[in-house]
């Protein structure tokens, strides 16, 4: 039943008649631990693959704008033998998603919710630029960007923003082209601002002094002689063509009074939306001269504007209530709305 305890000298004397003895104890602890190990090489060899599925974030840069969206463009290391990556938005409310390789190529993707499916083809490094609309909210006068993120990340605030209130410390402030940039850490952050007064300064006229009358009679006399002339003979033909004149006078009152009207209907818009951006500004001038409405393709071709950049640009004025988007021969034709209501 137990091992029989065999005296040195006897051990060494059955050694000598050519039989062999095995030491037990370490037999039945090795037949319990080899099941462990292997089951546990089994566990590894399945979870590889998970944890290389998974990309790490090299870089993230988030940028504001001052109607409330916000720019993220961001570089991840991806498994070059999954097809097939999932990478988390930090929203749904998501415009001009784009996803090019480390050769800058173009790939497919596929929004569900605030999650993409991107088709990587081999790639090791994939650099993800979006708009979003869910990072930002406003009540009265202050703006709060809020963001968890699970990587340190860069911020360039709007211009002509002020910040007044922070939840966390940047490690870094620096200030490029008059627009606030801080590096944050991961974590939940969360950034109060306002805008400044970005309103021209209202300029006087120069005060011109009036010019003192002359006295040469003579130099009166010659120059008053031929333009009395011209006068007469322009009251001449005005009076020969009287019914043509009078229309053409009566297109030139309506013409002026249309400018007149558009002019107040841009002030308006300028007056009611103090934080708009330089460049729509000029969007809408040219769409109030335009007649109220124009084609984005004609928008594109005026300001030398990619799609996607006009198409952000397009959707920023129909978020601020500026503008409205409809279909005309399959293309999109933005109007100057009428209604246009103040922030709250």
């Amino acid at each position: 039943m137990y091992p029989e305890i065999v005296p040195i000298h006897r051990k060494e004397s059955l050694q000598e008649d050519g039989m062999l003895f095995v030491r037990t104890d370490g037999i039945f602890e090795t037949m319990v631990k080899a099941p462990l190990i292997i089951a546990g090489l089994m566990v590894v060899a399945l979870m590889m693959p998970i944890q290389t599925s998974f990309g790490s974030t090299r870089m993230l840069d988030l940028t504001l704008y001052s109607d409330g969206s916000a720019h993220i463009s961001s570089q991840l290391e991806v498994n070059p033998l999954d097809p097939d990556y999932e990478v988390s938005l930090f929203g749904s409310f998501v415009d001009n998603f784009v996803v090019v390789d480390e050769n800058g190529f173009l790939l497919s993707s596929e929004i569900i919710d605030d999650k993409a499916i991107i088709d990587t083809f081999g790639s090791s490094s994939i650099t993800i630029d979006y708009d979003i609309h869910d990072l930002i909210s406003k009540e009265g006068r202050v703006w709060t960007f809020t963001l968890d993120s699970p990587t340190d990340y860069s911020l360039l605030m709007p211009l002509n923003s002020i910040i007044v209130g922070m939840d966390a410390l940047p490690s870094n402030m620096d200030l490029i082209n008059d627009q606030t940039k801080l590096d944050l850490s991961s974590g939940l952050s969360e950034i109060n601002y306002i805008f400044g007064n970005t309103q021209p300064p209202v300029t006087q006229p120069p005060v011109t002094t009036p010019e003192q009358p002359s006295n040469d009679i003579s130099i009166m006399v010659l120059v008053g002689v031929p333009v009395a002339a011209a006068i007469v003979g322009a009251i001449i033909m005005i009076k020969r063509k009287q019914t043509n004149s009078s229309s053409v006078i009566q297109t030139e009152v309506i013409s002026d009074s249309q400018i007149k009207t558009n002019t107040t209907d841009i002030e308006n818009i300028f007056n009611l939306r103090p934080d708009m951006r330089e460049d729509d500004k000029e969007i809408i001038k040219f769409i109030s001269a335009n007649g109220g409405e124009a084609l984005e393709s004609d928008l594109r071709k005026k300001f030398l504007q990619p799609r996607t950049t006009m198409w952000r640009a397009v959707k920023r004025l129909e978020r601020q209530g500026v503008i409205e988007i409809s279909k005309k021969d399959l293309q999109n034709l933005v109007k100057l709305k009428t209604d246009l209501e103040e922030e709250e």
